[in-house]
């Protein structure tokens, strides 16, 4: 028989190719069939196949007679969904249908994402770290642990996936608000990439979650014999960096055009990270600049909403780990667009980690330094070696309160009261994960404030109702940043992250609240593929600015055109039909 499409290529996957006919319509073309073609998510369509896709694949008589289409498996999943009550199991039944039959899991995400963004983020994502031994199943992803990190090339070779273009990559060292979690830390990497496929636009055979297996400081992980992951303390030092080494190296090898999202690093190997890499490999860490970015859009949507500029705010952030450094980095570029001089903006942040405000005089490490304040010129005094939070809002005059301390109930209705009294609309944004290490609960805050309060947290809340008013809480969730970020960074092809493209992250996630939601902070979560599209297609136009694109023929849109484009590469879940590869090309 003669071919009547383009002779075979290297395949997006090990398992299928997808091909055009002749009037431009894609299809599947598995290179496996039978049974073994329904063991594959990527490719299993479950009740859905057609007669004809039975007949022709070897599907005949494996599979239930019905056949379904793609809505009619969202709503029957979604039913049974309904009935699982438990957050965790919930997340369990998510990722069991992941490693089943990933279109119908990403078409049932995107029907349903303000109601299973909890459940597959944060902060049922935290529970599942915790239980990552006990809920295993199925392996998904690259492992490379200190077993196997000499055979990394080869680690990648196995995997099944020819054209990664985003990857999620953690040692599991800083995991949300509840630290080491050793090779439980594979679950963040999932579920951030479930989210750059749902609501950022990349394709699901694009990403690669990683977990880097350098071993955990937690005992009791290491006396459980049912922990999975490398049974020694962590790698530190040059060991540990000669490792992620080794990873990048065989990474950029074998997908020379993937992006890296650094996640979930402890604050120390976070910023060394990043550093290390970024002109590497294009890549950046969520932690860090992703939470930077999220935070100064609702920031700046609170101070419109105020009726206030950025400039004006005395900002007051309680917690100097990444997240909060990140943050206090891009409130920092953020005052300095506004007309600030450098000086002038630091004047304005107040940092404070756990022994207090960031003092010249205290010893610090070198990321925090850029951030202490000179005790000489703070204005207030205060008692023993660093004033305390109570004493910084008061000191300093805090206008704004941001909380990235992973402390709960640290805002206290004292706290709250003093930033109120400096201001007719405070700004807090107790942002700690999971719930219950949120700094104050948004009720709280709007209670001690009689409702002037602008509240955004972390997690989601419910809208609060106080004196016959409802309040909503804005999410300040990363997955706002970085999938358009992700997503923007694939399509311009870029050889690096900058520091400006994540900035305009920010400012398009403010711009489209503030046009799309004027009474927001955030936009409700089930906007996020939209919001992502925007992002995106900023950051593109700044990688162009920047000189990092290498799509050359970006920069010749206009922003409408570039919008467009972004929307037409946007991945959306659906099956998509299958043919038999023609005689001469199986396999």
């Amino acid at each position: 028989m003669t071919a009547t499409h383009p002779p075979a290529r290297l395949p997006l996957t090990t398992h299928y190719d997808v091909r055009r006919d002749a009037g431009g319509r894609r299809f599947l073309e598995p290179l496996v069939r039978g049974f073994d073609l329904t063991r594959i998510p990527l490719l299993n369509k479950g009740t859905a196949f057609t007669e004809e896709e039975r007949a022709a694949l070897g599907l005949d008589g494996l599979i239930a007679p019905q056949v379904d289409t793609l809505e009619t498996l969202v709503e029957r999943l979604h039913r049974a969904y309904s009935k699982v009550t438990d957050p965790l199991e919930r997340h369990v039944f998510l990722r069991n249908l992941q490693d089943r039959n990933e279109v119908l899991f990403y078409a049932l995400l995107a029907a349903h994402v303000e109601e299973m963004l909890p459940v597959v983020y944060t902060p049922t994502v935290g529970l599942a770290v915790q239980n990552f031994s006990q809920i295993y199943r199925v392996p998904r992803g690259l492992t490379l642990s200190t077993a196997n990190i000499g055979r990394a090339g080869q680690a990648l070779a196995n995997v099944p996936l020819n054209d990664v273009r985003i990857i999620v990559a953690t040692d599991s060292s800083a995991i949300l608000g509840i630290g080491d979690q050793g090779f439980g830390g594979m679950a963040i990497s999932i579920g951030k990439l479930s989210l750059y496929v749902v609501a950022g636009g990349v394709g699901p055979d694009k990403t690669l979650p990683v977990e880097l297996d350098v071993g955990t400081n937690r005992q009791d992980l290491l006396d459980d014999p049912d922990y999975l992951g490398v049974h020694h303390t962590r790698l530190t030092g040059d060991e540990y960096l000669a490792f992620v080494d080794r990873f990048v190296e065989a990474t950029r090898a074998r997908y020379p055009k993937a992006i890296i999202q650094w996640e979930d690093f402890s604050r120390d190997a976070a910023f060394t990270v990043l550093e290390r890499y970024r002109k590497v490999v294009p890549s950046f860490n969520d932690d860090i600049q992703g939470t930077g970015a999220v935070v100064l859009a609702g920031v700046l949507n609170a101070c419109r909403l105020g009726g206030e500029r950025l400039r004006d705010q005395r900002i007051v952030l309680h917690g100097a780990g990444a997240g909060g450094i990140g943050v206090t980095d891009a409130l920092r570029r953020g005052l300095i667009d506004e007309g600030l001089t450098d000086e002038e903006a630091r004047a304005r942040l107040f940092v404070l980690d756990q022994t207090g405000l960031l003092l010249t005089d205290r010893r610090l490490d070198g990321y925090k330094q850029p951030y202490a304040h000179d005790p000489a010129g703070l204005g207030f005094t205060y008692e023993g070696r660093a004033p305390g939070l109570l004493e910084t809002v008061r000191g300093a005059g805090a206008t704004v309160l941001v909380g990235l301390s992973g402390v709960a109930g640290a805002f206290g209705e004292d706290v709250v009261r003093a930033v109120h009294a400096n201001t007719a609309r405070p700004i807090v944004f107790p942002l700690s994960n999971p719930t219950a290490n949120c700094e104050a609960l948004p009720a709280d805050v709007l209670r001690w404030t009689d409702g002037a309060a602008l509240v955004a947290t972390g997690s989601p809340f419910d809208p609060v109702e106080l004196n016959g008013q409802t309040y909503p809480v804005g999410q300040g969730n990363n997955a706002f940043i970085f999938p358009g970020l992700g997503f923007g960074a694939i399509l311009a092809g870029v050889r690096e992250i900058t520091d400006e493209m994540v900035a305009q992250a920010a400012y398009a996630l403010a711009e489209y609240t503030g046009r799309t939601h004027p009474d927001r902070l955030y936009p409700p979560v089930s906007e996020l593929p939209q919001a992502s599209v925007e992002v995106a297609a900023r950051v593109i136009r700044q990688a162009v600015r920047d000189g990092v694109a290498q799509e050359a023929e970006l920069a010749e849109l206009d922003d409408a055109a570039l919008l467009e484009r972004v929307r037409a590469k946007f991945w959306v879940p659906k099956y998509l039909p299958f043919r038999a590869p023609a005689v001469g090309e199986e396999g």
